[in-house]
């Protein structure tokens, strides 16, 4: 009788732990009305399943409460359930219950989940500055994984520069990381205050390899629609003093093309806010049908009339954003339609100043040829 007592557990054990986990999830799909908490499930819901025919069939979803969720063990649910959702989801769990928010909150899930996402934030530097923050890895997340949204006012007010800024990059394949890395930008100096804003991420001979194979010419449009749909990049900025980050890139390209210059494949990112806009570009190489590199990327702020933004101005809109912006979900499509709008201002602007500028000139060559003949007419015949 022992024997079978420590080999079986007792069934009112086995229905508790079912009524639990199905209460989970239907707290999740209710609370998460999206395909986020389908793919955190996709790994153990054929497993849940099965657990489920073992319980005893209920009139209603309501016959679940909160009470078979306290009643489990938290090990239970950290170890079982908890550890297989992503952020999203994780995040509308601990928005459930009172007792989902204390286990959701635990900092292990959050530094797996932000490691997993950004294998960049493992690195020591970027690692240390993530634990000074008031809620650790669950603070990056909250700031850097939504999209921001952002109005620049007319006149923002002056911050506090910190001495320095630090870039987490994360470049990535059909959603798996190639290539990852942490810089530090000092911003006391004065070549970076009156200067154009220009973060380069690579060093000047350096080239990343990729699993990546260039396309042949026949296939150029297809290819780069391929890089648009499977490439991907993050870029969170980091400020040490104030202890908050913001992610500056569109996740997915807002365009792939072929510079006009030099030839090289230049893939844009961008994240744009209104007047101003941040960009991303970078720059591959490499021959048709053999391996593709990365020979640059860069961060740069742009405004409507295509000039550089400087430094200062710069991260006078970044930590306003930081403080103020509006976190919203990712989307893609969005961030290249701003993104094509913003490009078509910037050509109307353009336009607008070119046509300025003729009609300026064409005044002053009339003005000019006013002068002149009054000049000559004076003193051929005099007054």
């Amino acid at each position: 009788m022992q024997t079978l007592q420590t080999r079986f557990i007792q069934p009112s054990i086995i229905n508790l732990y079912n009524k639990t986990i199905i209460s989970i999830i239907l707290i999740l799909l209710t609370a998460t009305p999206t395909k986020s908490a389908y793919n955190s499930f996709k790994i153990s819901i054929f497993s849940l399943f099965l657990l489920s025919l073992l319980m005893p069939s209920m009139d209603a979803a309501s016959s679940f409460s909160s009470s078979d969720i306290t009643a489990l063990h938290p090990d239970i649910i950290r170890s079982h359930i908890l550890n297989r959702l992503d952020g999203p989801t994780l995040a509308s769990a601990s928005s459930a219950t009172l007792h989902l928010r204390r286990l959701c909150t635990d900092h292990n899930l959050w530094r797996t989940i932000c490691a997993a996402s950004w294998p960049s934030l493992n690195q020591p530097h970027a690692s240390s500055l993530i634990d000074t923050f008031p809620a650790a890895h669950r603070s990056v997340f909250s700031d850097s994984f939504p999209s921001i949204q952002y109005s620049p006012p007319p006149h923002p007010n002056p911050p506090q520069l910190p001495p320095e800024f630090v870039s987490a990059v994360d470049l990535y394949y059909k959603g798996r990381p190639v290539f990852s890395r942490v810089i530090t930008t000092e911003t006391h100096k004065g070549w970076f205050l009156s200067s154009p804003l220009w973060v380069e991420l690579l060093d000047p001979n350096e080239v990343v390899p990729t699993p990546l194979i260039f396309a042949k010419c026949d296939e150029e449009s297809s290819w780069l629609a391929h890089l648009e749909e499977n490439l991907g990049l993050s870029w969170i900025v980091i400020d040490p003093t104030r202890k908050r980050a913001v992610n500056l890139s569109s996740r997915r390209p807002v365009a792939a093309r072929r510079h006009w210059l030099t030839g090289d494949l230049e893939v844009i990112f961008a994240v744009t806010m209104e007047t101003v806009q941040w960009v991303i570009r970078v720059t591959c190489c490499g021959k048709a049908g053999g391996a593709m590199h990365v020979r640059e990327a860069s961060l740069t702020m742009e405004d409507t009339e295509g000039r550089h933004v400087t430094g200062r101005d710069s991260f006078v809109i970044l930590q306003d954003a930081m403080e103020n912006g509006e976190r919203r979900k990712p989307d893609p499509e969005e961030a290249k339609a701003r993104f094509d709008k913003f490009c078509r201002l910037k050509r109307e602007i353009r336009e607008r100043k070119l046509r300025r500028d003729s009609v300026m000139d064409t005044v002053a060559m009339l003005v000019s040829f006013t002068i002149f003949v009054s000049l000559f007419w004076f003193m051929v015949f005099g007054f």
